[in-house]
């Protein structure tokens, strides 16, 4: 796979698809979702491409472990620690993922519950 090119969310680490950035570092990146589904509504997401979560399995402790912090102090920045917050992945076509590079979603602003 040509990720520059078939990947929207590498198109978007890589700078040439615009997205509203709220933090990144080295290795993460987070943007604001384009069709917020709640008035808080980011996708936290490593740089590097990977496929899904079934594909976490070959990363590093510490890379998993550096990805979860991130989004906690995404989180923090958002200002949605206190009340809270929800962080969701999407899993194959199934279970609903649309875009095939792993992310998250941090939900906040709203009652969430189900």
């Amino acid at each position: 796979m040509d990720r520059e090119t078939d990947c929207l969310f590498c198109r978007i680490v890589a700078g040439t698809v615009p997205a509203e950035k709220v933090m990144e570092n080295e290795a993460f990146l987070a943007i604001k979702d384009a069709f917020p589904k709640a008035p808080v509504h980011v996708l936290a997401m490593p740089k590097k491409h990977i496929h899904s979560l079934n594909e976490i399995g070959s990363e590093s402790d510490d890379f998993c472990r550096d990805m979860l912090e991130f989004i906690v102090v995404v989180a923090e920045k958002l200002g949605v620690i206190d009340p809270g917050y929800r962080v969701i992945t999407n899993v194959g076509k199934g279970g609903g993922q649309e875009v095939f590079h792993l992310h998250w979603h941090v939900i906040a602003g709203k009652s969430l519950g189900f």
